[in-house]
């Protein structure tokens, strides 16, 4: 862990209101037609509104992309870049959750470097340049605002990667009151994604460091401190505020650790049975510690502060089976699905979704415990 590098986006405006002051940010990067990616449950809630105001009021030709969906397929990131190419974009603003951040990257890049989405698939493969790009998170989960990866869903159903550090966007906006509108479930649903991301970052097997900890350490904290508040109580502007923190430390720490075996068993239960990533983080996410928990009890006793696991206990003295419990214990509250069988997976399904786990290498060689075909089934078998 001595020896490290850590990238992150280079500027980030956390701030009451700062969306509705997008306009003035935009101009600073010297964009005059900028295309704003987004989807069109935002545009129905009226969120939209006052950022094409202060568009507006800075004189900017805006063209906006409504049309992104939950888990993108190639064809959403296809018609987007035609979209900026016809308009003339020079610059790229995401609006909106994870799916509508990731195409920005991707839009950003390919329709100024022209590059096919096919060739950019996996780990650094892109080449530059791209537009500037803006990203303005409105859910508290997936920390794409400060990630250099994209994940787009190929027209078989399989989960595609592109990471690369020309993703990182040019400066992310943290704005609260534009999350105070979701829903419990969707809260639900993308907290418990950001404090997956801190707990994998955190017993990663590869590139894990001072910094990363650092990070997953405090959204760890942040993330289960605040995540029973905004369910309770949307309205509460300071615990949305620590959800997006969190979600961005988080996302801080697995750009640079990066995450493991909840994903990568994740991602084949959003493209089977379109899951939303969320649910079906929280749904593999407890098999998955207890599987590692031989590995991992050291990092989980770390953990177990974060979570108040050991908050009676004397920090040395507080266990990893205490963090699992705890973990336990937060998913149980959320009010989410416990069970696959819920979602109607089916016993005769699981071989295929533990095939298709294990084309996740990239995702898998980070976990703190190899996992085998076997081990997968077993695990979906537990999740079932």
């Amino acid at each position: 862990m001595s020896n490290f590098i850590f990238e992150t986006t280079p500027r980030v405006i956390c701030a009451d209101g700062e969306s509705e002051r997008l306009g003035d940010l935009v101009r600073e990067f010297g964009i005059s037609r900028p295309l704003l990616v987004t989807d069109r449950g935002i545009v129905d809630t009226g969120l939209l509104e006052p950022i094409l105001a202060s568009f507006r009021a800075a004189g900017l030709e805006v063209t906006v992309f409504a049309d992104v969906l939950a888990d993108p397929p190639t064809s959403c990131v296809e018609a987007a870049v035609a979209l900026a190419v016809a308009s003339r974009a020079d610059g790229v603003i995401g609006f909106g959750g994870g799916s509508s951040l990731d195409v920005a990257k991707l839009v950003a890049l390919l329709s100024r470097s022209g590059a096919s989405l096919d060739a950019v698939y996996g780990v650094g493969l892109a080449v530059g340049p791209r537009w500037p790009l803006i990203q303005v998170p409105t859910t508290a989960g997936t920390g794409s605002e400060v990630t250099p990866i994209a994940i787009v869903t190929t027209p078989s159903g399989e989960k595609q990667g592109v990471v690369s550090r020309l993703l990182y966007p040019d400066v992310a906006v943290l704005d609260a009151t534009l999350t105070v509108g979701l829903l419990p479930r969707v809260t639900a649903m993308t907290g418990i994604d950001a404090m997956v991301h801190a707990i994998e970052a955190y017993t990663s097997r590869h590139r894990k460091n001072v910094v990363s900890d650092t990070l997953a350490m405090r959204a760890l904290r942040l993330l289960s401190d605040n995540i029973g508040t905004v369910i309770e109580n949307g309205a509460d502007l300071t615990a949305r505020r620590a959800m997006l923190q969190g979600s961005m430390l988080a996302g801080m720490a697995f750009a640079n650790a990066p995450v493991g075996a909840v994903h990568a068993l994740a991602y084949p239960l959003g493209g089977q049975f379109h899951v939303p990533h969320g649910l079906s983080n929280a749904l593999m996410l407890l098999p998955v510690l207890e599987f590692n928990l031989t590995e991992a009890d050291a990092l989980y006793r770390e953990l177990s502060d974060a979570v108040r696991a050991g908050e009676r206990t004397w920090h040395r003295t507080a266990s990893g089976r205490a963090f699992v419990d705890a973990m336990a214990t937060i998913v149980g509250e959320l009010g989410l699905e416990r069970t696959l069988g819920e979602l109607g997976v089916i016993e005769a399904d699981l071989p295929g979704l533990a095939i298709d786990a294990m084309k996740g290498q990239r995702l898998l060689v980070n976990n703190c415990r190899d996992v085998n075909y076997d081990q997968a089934l077993a695990l979906y078998r537990e999740a079932l």
